[in-house]
């Protein structure tokens, strides 16, 4: 019996969905660049503020929901 045929548009080692190597090269460099770049201080300031604002607690919940792994899940 043959074996099937690759798709020739497809890489070999890369893998689609969760573990797209590619994609996950890209993120890392993009937080490293991220971190060396001196907005990680203002960033994390301006996240203070919004939590100790108004959306404050809409903002808690919504990191609860995402600890749980389960987004707009009640109970």
């Amino acid at each position: 019996m043959a074996e099937p045929s690759v798709p020739s548009s497809s890489k070999q080692g890369q893998v689609q969905g969760e573990g797209d190597y590619e994609s996950a090269k890209r993120f890392q460099k993009a937080e490293h660049e991220f971190a060396r770049s001196g907005k990680v201080q203002p960033a994390a300031k301006a996240a203070e503020e919004a939590l100790e604002g108004p959306e404050g607690a809409e903002l808690e919940q919504a990191r609860q929901e995402s600890a749980r792994g389960r987004p707009g899940h009640k109970g």
